[in-house]
């Protein structure tokens, strides 16, 4: 059933990442293409809750509709000594602007600077991605739930809460392997400073929300947010 919704979604999902709106995929775009019970699937993953997966990831909730948001731009980052161009992400605007502040420090204070590899993402999206990354965890929804969040989990889909997944200039996500950004210059940096823009690290090593540890993964917290007040 998995494959067959996949393989239905394949000729909406396709343009959509060509053009970079992937992200905001709706729940009507996401439904329309499937059959009945291909549908009645998804409404059970939409129904699951993280804690009866023993983990203890908050709830965000799921958006009526997309928020306000702003496109980051065009990123180019250096991968094998060629150009990349990354896909395009959008944030909220106070976030957007946040990350900016930040990432001036930044490239000010070390000569640096980290891209936005992922930033909002629809919970209809989270859900697509959340089926599609079960084959990487034997299809394990328990396991799979350590890595990608069940949609209405995932801080990349709360504003509240908005997630950034970072990347380096040269490429490094930490991805594959976490320790590689956990090494970086500008993780040391957002582990000192990022805190005074309203960042935090969201999964530290260690961390009780059984979830594996996202050296690259930040999310914002506007209250804690001192760069405003400059």
């Amino acid at each position: 059933m998995r494959a067959s919704i996949l393989e239905a979604l394949e000729p909406v999902i396709a343009p959509k990442k060509q053009d970079g709106s992937a992200v905001l995929l709706t729940w009507e775009e996401l439904y329309t293409p499937l059959t009945a019970p291909q549908r009645e699937l998804l409404d059970d993953f939409r129904a699951l809750r993280a804690e009866t997966l023993g983990a203890t990831s908050h709830y965000f909730g799921e958006l009526p509709s997309n928020p306000d948001l702003a496109s980051v731009g065009q990123q180019t980052i250096s991968k094998e000594a060629a150009a990349k161009p990354l896909d395009p992400q959008y944030l909220p605007r106070q976030v957007l602007k946040a990350y900016e502040r930040m990432m001036a420090a930044m490239q000010a204070e070390i000569g640096r600077r980290l891209f936005v590899e992922s930033g909002y993402r629809s919970p209809a999206y989270q859900l697509y991605l959340f089926l599609y990354y079960m084959a990487n965890h034997d299809l394990s929804v328990t396991e799979t739930n350590r890595h990608v969040a069940l949609p209405g989990h995932s801080e990349h889909g709360a504003p509240q809460r908005q997630a950034i997944d970072f990347i380096n200039e040269d490429g490094v996500n930490g991805e594959e392997r976490p320790e590689e950004f956990e090494a970086l210059p500008e993780y040391a940096w957002l582990q000192q400073r990022a805190g005074a823009y309203g960042f935090a690290l969201s999964y530290p090593r260690g961390n009780t929300l059984n979830t594996a540890f996202e050296p690259w993964h930040w999310h914002y917290e506007p209250e804690h947010d001192r760069s405003t007040k400059h």
